[in-house]
């Protein structure tokens, strides 16, 4: 059985009560687990499995795939303060797909992991600035070596244009809650 800490970034329902989860760990990178049971009403896991939380767990790594089953998880940071605003949990879930386009699964990611720790630690406190998104993209281009300082703004085309992907849908809906709140103060 291992053992690590790891931030939930991801949640399908598999079949009638248990869930694949997915997982950003330093030392494991990008990782799913078969969490069985966990939507049944008195499943230990059930209560414990929400997006962005850091956690404690313990997982058994499967020898034919990359699905491994989930034994045990513990709480270390819920980040309750995200669920406060429709912003925050819209900027937390925009820097969470963008790690995903641009890691490959189980690749040790520990500067990644640090980097999503702090802003999701920020967002849990803050409601997110369009400067919290344009730093975390380019820390993010800096890691992967694909932007300098000097491409401040353009780190998130970078990072497009390096991976040949789109940046996700949440990122234009993150910059009009943005604007559209910025609007209403002025």
């Amino acid at each position: 059985m291992e053992q690590t800490d790891a931030i939930l970034v991801g949640r399908t329902r598999f079949g009638e009560s248990s869930l694949i989860v997915q997982w950003c760990a330093p030392e494991v990178g990008l990782f799913r687990t078969m969490a069985k049971g966990a939507l049944r009403p008195k499943s230990p896991l059930g209560q414990r499995l929400d997006l962005f939380v850091t956690a404690d767990l313990r997982w058994v790594r499967s020898r034919r795939s990359d699905l491994h089953t989930l034994a045990e998880v513990t709480w270390k940071n819920p980040r309750l303060g995200l669920r406060s605003s429709y912003g925050r949990v819209l900027a937390a879930t925009y820097l969470v797909k963008l790690v995903e386009r641009v890691v490959e699964p189980e690749a040790a990611v520990p500067g990644l992991y640090d980097l999503l720790t702090k802003a999701l630690d920020y967002l849990a406190e803050k409601e997110p600035t369009m400067a919290l998104v344009e730093r975390f993209e380019l820390r993010l281009a800096e890691d992967l070596g694909i932007a300098t300082e000097v491409d401040a703004g353009q780190s998130a085309y970078l990072i497009e244009e390096a991976f040949h992907r789109k940046l996700p849908v949440q990122r234009r809906q993150l910059v009009e809650w943005l604007a559209g709140k910025k609007g209403a103060m002025e």
